[in-house]
């Protein structure tokens, strides 16, 4: 497994998730190791997450209490371009419209890298992959390559004023066999902050800080590389052309 070099850091990333929380779960150390290197980094998050916890909460104030905390979060790891799709919690299905939204959003920001979930159930984590998670993977990827490059799919992005763009390399988490490494060791504490900014959906968990290195660290012990970075996230790379 290749570590990342902080030398050589795409200019622009664009981060693509169902739900708030998603990416402090599991890419926010990554955002903030990015931003520390020099990339600009776009958090755009398909849901506002108004069908989770608490059950007892109006809808609309639980979607406004989400996005305040998902930009709470970004704000720890020093991201401040935070966009909602608008699209709808526990119903994501990845189809046209998807990837129609999706490929707005990459002709906006023109990113090097997209960061995105994984379109993979895995059974031996079924929380993991929710349905919308899967869904909003398989439409993202779909928007990198063909849709967002392509200037004959969704002409009506044309019309409004979005020109094609080729995304060079998807980076997805939880993927199968990864191969890009990035070493979060000295941005956990921030990792831990972000996350913690979701008191609505994390008040279950008894020690997040704990929760996060150990998931890190057995992270890296698992993919050899935990003597030269200790705690990481990693990533199945994927060049799209």
């Amino acid at each position: 497994m290749e570590l990342l070099d902080l030398t050589d850091v795409p200019e622009r990333v664009l981060v693509v998730v169902a739900h708030p929380d998603d990416i402090d779960f599991g890419i926010a150390g990554t955002a903030a190791v990015l931003i520390a290197a020099g990339s600009h980094v776009t958090y755009a998050l398909c849901t506002s997450g108004e069908a989770g916890i608490p059950e007892e909460m109006d809808r609309a104030e639980l979607a406004e209490v989400r996005e305040r905390e998902q930009r709470a979060a970004a704000a720890e790891v020093g991201v401040t371009d935070v966009r909602f799709l608008g699209q709808p919690d526990g119903h994501l299905e990845a189809n046209l419209e998807l990837r129609k939204v999706i490929s707005r959003v990459i002709r906006q920001v023109k990113p090097d890298v997209v960061i995105t979930q994984s379109p993979e159930r895995r059974y031996e984590r079924i929380f993991g992959s929710h349905p919308d998670h899967l869904a909003c993977a398989e439409a993202t990827i779909s928007a990198v390559y063909p849709d967002a490059r392509n200037p004959h799919a969704h002409v009506e992005l044309m019309a409004e004023g979005h020109e094609p763009h080729a995304v060079d390399w998807i980076w997805i988490t939880q993927g199968r066999k990864p191969n890009l490494a990035v070493d979060i060791t000295n941005v956990i504490d921030k990792k831990v902050a972000a996350l913690s900014s979701h008191s609505s959906q994390v008040e279950w968990i008894e020690d997040v800080d704990k929760l996060l290195r150990d998931w890190a660290a057995t992270t890296a012990a698992k993919h050899g590389v935990a003597e030269q970075a200790p705690l990481i996230e990693a990533f199945t790379r994927v060049q799209t052309h």
